[in-house]
């Protein structure tokens, strides 16, 4: 695994400029070789950011007006403090010659704390001449008493304010971590359940069922795919990972039956009881991979049904409906806009599904345009509000149904959006749209991975007082007991690519850590969600340390926590206590296709090999990995010297080790309990393989009479117990 190594500050103007937007200089890739950002790469990246650097004239402008922003304002925009500081205290920049000012702290609860003070009764930080007039840097101290919260401070001379945010040091544990107890769970890629009531992809009542059945077997987590909204007019963009909002939900995990109205609703049951109505649904269930256009064009009917017989009714839940529409806000209102207009102009042309296409009246949100579209499809946007509250609905119920689980819903955010979504489109100035979000090359992919994502631009989350970031984090901590960060490392780096270069010629660049880190745990500790970091590929040196430190638990796959050059595995009782142990997840293959070398089989026969060689190597390694593997078990006493094994036995001997690690979490992928072997996603794949289609084999109403099932509970629970113990005979 490579390690980066701290930006090293060089001396052109182009490398001062690209310290100064946070670009770093170089990094140690995963073969340990010292890798350097060319300047091609820092002038596209600085022009990605909106700042011109294609001559020494141009950097050298942008360098001093850069500067001239920092040092000419009394207050920046955003402070994060931490709550045990003594005192919090925050950096003011003031003209010399100001002998005194005046502060005012209003709290999140509205009242005030305020004070006259003396300039020369405040610690001096720093001085400097900017434009030809002497600044001074000093430090304000508030106090230490001040609540963890999202507080506004006014400095008089100057009529500046600021957002200070107070933070705890740490994000929230439930009280089986604190106490040193160890909990198990399953994860799940929701739409690839299978069940009698569902049609044709898995919805929130196959969510509570799974988690009634999983809490009756003595699990404490259910982890589950991002839930995020897609695009209801492409259904076959149906990357979890790549989608329109990660802010609302995938409207296609509705359970249509558990909608408010259903049972009474004539012309819903008059449309699905209708024969051919019948044959889609049934072709929809047994399709053993997702069909999602015909499940949108199903749902989506029944939907606009029950929307008109729900809106047409005096119906009591529409307060809450209000509320709901209250509380989401102008990003619910966008959200809806936006898909109504993209619907209408992908109507004429396909290409407008990219907003950045769109005839120049309608790619501002905040247009007459726009505004004039909302008031004109008033009922249209309502629905898509609608479609909303109902889901999240559904999804607080199922949470409900889980709640005597230490952790309950382990929700996924992914690391970004797509660039032709809703959530670039109404956010335009925090987001980057001329770089992707992508990896550098490694091992495992040795011309890197451009993954298609816009990233947020690190200046501009400042600039809003971090708005966007804490409205991301508070929307899928909704409903859950812990949030999966996909690709963590984002909080103090991400790898960006320039839209006209390849993967190789990308750098990193910075992201504001602590205050993240801070934001992260003042959101955890009010909703009490468990923070897990998904920490896999190039980790920065200490990073996993300041994770830990911060409560935020590590994401440990079994098959990476080896030697890399050796193959030795991590025995179980070295693992991270505050972590999460897995031996899959939905970007590697099951247990046992891994054992059987399907995965590489797979690749082979696609072509994703960049050579034959490339295919032998795998092999050899795997080769080496499995017998280290059974060295494992071993010496764990799990497998006596020389025995021989069948691929169950193999995936049960996975998991009895996985169970023992020191680990706070283990989880089983519900695709390694069904005895999987295509996987759910292949990576590198486009057109090649059906990704995140493929069904399980086994029905939701089957599942738990699954022999492979009950040993795998009575296996976590002899290693684990269990933190509730409804059913303690599940096991048996």
């Amino acid at each position: 695994m490579g390690k980066t190594r701290k930006t090293k500050i060089r001396d052109t103007p182009l490398d001062r400029l690209a310290t100064y937007l946070g670009i770093e200089s170089e990094y140690s890739d995963a073969r340990g070789k010292l890798q350097r950002a060319t300047a091609e790469t820092k002038r596209a990246l600085a022009q990605a950011m909106g700042v011109s650097a294609n001559d020494d004239g141009q950097i050298s402008a942008a360098l001093k007006a850069l500067e001239r922003l920092e040092w000419s304002r009394t207050l920046q925009p955003v402070y994060v403090v931490r709550a045990n500081e003594e005192p919090i205290k925050v950096d003011l920049t003031l003209r010399h010659g100001i002998r005194e000012l005046s502060w005012r702290l209003t709290l999140e609860d509205g009242s005030e704390r305020s004070e006259r003070v003396g300039i020369d009764e405040l610690a001096l930080a720093e001085r400097r001449e900017v434009d030809g007039e002497n600044v001074e840097r000093r430090q304000l101290p508030m106090g230490s008493d001040i609540p963890c919260g999202y507080h506004r401070l006014e400095i008089d001379p100057g009529a500046s304010e600021a957002m200070v945010i107070v933070a705890p040091e740490r994000c929230w544990l439930p009280l089986s971590a604190e106490e040193g107890r160890k909990i198990w769970g399953v994860a799940a890629q929701l739409y690839v359940v299978r069940s009698k009531e569902n049609w044709g992809i898995g919805d929130f009542g196959d969510l509570r069922r799974l988690a009634e059945g999983w809490m009756a077997a003595g699990a404490d987590v259910v982890g589950l795919n991002p839930l995020h909204a897609l695009f209801p007019d492409a259904p076959e963009h149906a990357s979890p990972y790549s989608p329109a909002s990660r802010l609302l939900l995938n409207v296609l995990y509705i359970e249509v039956s558990a909608v408010p109205g259903f049972a009474d609703c004539q012309e819903a049951h008059k449309l699905i009881q209708a024969v051919e109505f019948q044959e889609e649904l049934g072709q929809c269930r047994s399709a053993s991979l997702v069909d999602y256009a015909r499940v949108t064009q199903l749902k989506l009917q029944a939907l606009r049904i029950l929307f008109r017989y729900w809106n047409s009714s005096g119906d009591n839940a529409k307060g809450s409906f209000a509320a709901f529409r209250r509380e989401r806000g102008e990003m619910l209102e966008r959200s809806c806009v936006f898909h109504c207009l993209r619907q209408m102009l992908v109507r004429r042309e396909a290409a407008l599904r990219d907003w950045r296409r769109w005839p120049e009246e309608y790619r501002d949100p905040s247009s007459a345009a726009v505004r004039r579209l909302a008031e004109e499809h008033e009922e249209e946007i309502t629905f898509g509000v609608w479609m909303q509250w109902v889901a999240d609905a559904q999804l607080a119920a199922a949470a409900g149904s889980a709640k005597a689980m230490e952790i309950g819903f382990y929700r996924d955010l992914a690391v970004g959006c797509d660039m032709s979504g809703v959530e670039t489109w109404s956010n335009q100035k925090a987001v980057v749209s001329g770089a992707h979000i992508g990896a550098p090359p490694d091992i495992f992919n040795p011309a890197g991975q451009d993954w298609g994502l816009p990233p947020f631009h690190p200046r501009a989350l400042k600039e809003e007082r971090y708005e966007s970031f804490v409205e991301l984090i508070r929307a899928n901590m909704r409903h859950a007991g812990a949030l999966r960060i996909d690709h963590v490392m984002a909080l103090q780096h991400l790898y960006w690519i320039p839209e006209s270069l390849s993967p190789q010629k990308g750098a990193y660049v910075r992201y504001p850590l602590e205050d993240l880190i801070g934001i992260l745990a003042l959101e955890s500790q009010r909703n009490h969600c468990m923070v897990v970091g998904e920490d896999l590929g190039t980790v920065p040196d200490g990073f996993r340390e300041r994770m830990s430190n911060a409560n935020i638990l590590s994401y440990r796959v079994l098959f990476f926590e080896q030697n890399m050059k050796t193959g030795v595995l991590r025995r179980p009782d070295e693992y991270p206590r505050l972590a999460v142990a897995v031996a899959s997840n939905h970007d590697l293959p099951s247990v046992r296709a891994w054992w059987l070398g399907c995965d590489v089989e797979l690749r082979e026969r696609l072509k994703l090999y960049p050579d034959s060689k490339e295919a032998d190597f795998q092999r050899q390694l795997r080769e080496r990995d499995q017998k280290q593997l059974r060295k494992a078990f071993e010496k764990q006493r799990l497998l006596r010297k020389m025995a021989e094994f069948e691929p169950e036995e193999f995936v049960a001997l996975v998991h009895a080790y996985l169970a023992r690690s020191n680990s706070f979490a283990a989880l089983v992928q519900l695709d390694d309990i069904t005895g999987e072997i295509d996987p759910v996603n292949l990576p590198g794949s486009t057109v090649e393989y059906p990704n995140w289609r493929r069904k399980l084999s086994v029905t939701l109403e089957e599942l738990f009479e699954e022999p492979r099932v009950k040993a795998i509970v009575k296996l976590f629970t002899k290693e684990r117990g269990s933190a509730h113990r409804l059913f303690q005979n599940a096991a048996n």
